[in-house]
């Protein structure tokens, strides 16, 4: 793939990834045939910051886990009512670097 394609991905997407990810993704965008670029640009990326608000608004209900596609954790604090909010606390650090792996698996799809 050009490297000015490349480039401005990395720059416009480097918050949606963790750090130690980004030079893995450079490399597999560099060896990556043209054909796939339209895909990876639509790739459903989700907004680590909004995850974090949207969980503290309400992660008692599980909608954070949701938004990101984990189904089965975003049931599970909405039939606990967020682990009687302790599970709701403990996402409020975890769930940007969950979002961020999320994204990294979907990218991977097209990778």
């Amino acid at each position: 793939m050009d490297s000015q394609k490349v480039d401005m991905f990395m720059m416009t997407n480097a918050k949606y990834f963790q750090a130690k990810h980004l030079n893995y993704i450079r490399e597999r965008l560099a060896v990556a045939d043209d054909s796939k670029w339209a895909m990876i640009q639509s790739a459903d990326l989700k907004d680590p910051t909004t995850s974090l608000i949207i969980s503290i608004v309400a992660g008692s209900l599980g909608i954070d886990r949701f938004i990101i596609g984990d189904t089965g954790l975003g049931v599970g604090k909405l039939l606990t009512c967020g682990g009687l909010g302790i599970w709701a606390i403990v996402d409020w650090f975890l769930i940007s670097d969950a979002t961020k792996a999320k994204n990294m698996e979907r990218l991977q799809m097209f990778l």
